[in-house]
C-alpha cells in the first residue's frame, strides 16, 4: 500500500483517524470504488481545472456523478478540464491517475459537491492504484478547511 508522501503529511499535520482499504489495481475512482466493495456515491472524485494561466483548481464529485463544468464558478476564471500532461507535474508523488481528492495539500483550491457531505465517510485515492483512504466526513473537512461547497453535478 502506497500513500502519496503529501497526503500522509497532511493526515499527520491534521491529526487525522482514518484507514486504509486495499482494492485489486483500477484505473478510475468508480471502478476503485467496485473494486474496494464500497459505494460510488462514498468514493471522492477530484476533477483538476485549470484557467490556462496558471492557476488550477480540484473540483471533488461523486465517483458515481459527472462534473458540470457550467456549475464551477471560481473568480474571474473560464476554467477547463488540465490535460494529461500537466497532472504529472501537480502531482509528482502520486502515480498517474490516481491523484488523492485534497487539492489544498497540492496548493490548489477545492470546491466539493455537497453529495459528499452526506456521506458518514469518504473514500479518497491514496496515491496509487491499489489503496484508498477511508475517513469520516468531518476529517475530510479537516483536511481541506477552505474547500467551498457548491453542486457540481449534472
Amino acid at each position: 500500500m502506497h500513500v502519496a508522501e503529501t497526503l500522509a503529511r497532511s493526515l499527520r499535520r491534521a491529526d487525522c483517524h482514518y484507514d486504509l482499504v486495499e482494492h485489486p489495481h483500477s484505473a478510475t475512482s468508480l471502478e476503485s470504488a467496485r473494486k474496494a466493495g464500497i459505494p460510488a456515491a462514498q468514493m471522492a472524485k477530484p476533477v483538476i481545472l485549470d484557467d490556462r494561466r496558471g492557476h488550477y483548481l480540484m473540483a471533488v464529485v461523486p465517483a458515481n456523478r459527472l462534473l458540470d463544468l457550467g456549475k464551477v464558478h471560481k473568480g474571474p476564471w473560464r476554467w477547463q478540464l488540465t490535460s494529461e500532461q500537466s497532472l504529472g507535474g501537480l502531482f509528482r508523488d502520486c502515480e498517474r491517475g490516481a491523484v488523492p481528492a485534497l487539492g489544498e495539500a497540492y496548493g490548489m483550491s477545492m470546491l466539493v459537491d455537497p453529495a459528499l457531505t452526506r456521506q458518514a465517510d469518504i473514500y479518497l485515492e491514496a496515491g496509487d492504484h491499489e489503496s484508498l483512504v477511508q475517513l469520516p466526513v468531518e476529517e475530510f473537512f479537516k483536511l481541506a478547511p477552505n474547500a467551498q461547497l457548491c453542486s457540481l453535478c449534472q
